[in-house]
């Protein structure tokens, strides 16, 4: 399964639209019915609205009514392992502290963690329950 979907990321990467940093990343998600969803990079000029392709491929699929997902892979240009950063960890820990994230290389070489494993000390709302003392 992990082979699946980092080669889908890897073919996701190539859409990135990364033109002030240069760097490309691709993800792809696999829901708990086997479907899969992709996603890139998308920058803007004002930086702070770009869009990391882990979340543009959970968004997607939950556009789609997809709320339940086992993996997903994140893949760069870069010979190291691409890791997602604390926003899209966060989105990740929002469908399931146990979805296995495969960071990847450029080679499709990866490292398999937890969402729990990436984000210990995630947020958690706790409706009704009003905030934490």
């Amino acid at each position: 399964m992990p082979e699946k979907i980092i080669k889908e990321a890897l073919s996701s990467r190539e859409k990135a639209y990364a033109p002030y940093s240069g760097f490309r990343v691709g993800a792809a998600v696999i829901t708990g019915g086997d479907k899969i969803y992709t996603g890139c990079n998308i920058e803007n000029s004002s930086y702070g609205l770009t869009c990391c392709a882990e979340r543009v491929a959970l968004f997607k699929a939950v556009s789609e009514g997809e709320k339940d997902f086992k993996a997903i892979a994140v893949v760069s240009d870069s010979e190291e392992y691409c890791r997602p950063c604390g926003a899209c960890r966060q989105v990740m820990a929002q469908f399931g502290a146990e979805i296995r994230v495969y960071m990847c290389n450029n080679k499709g070489e990866y490292e398999v963690k937890t969402v729990a494993d990436l984000l210990p000390d995630r947020f958690e709302l706790v409706f009704g329950k009003g905030c934490p003392e």
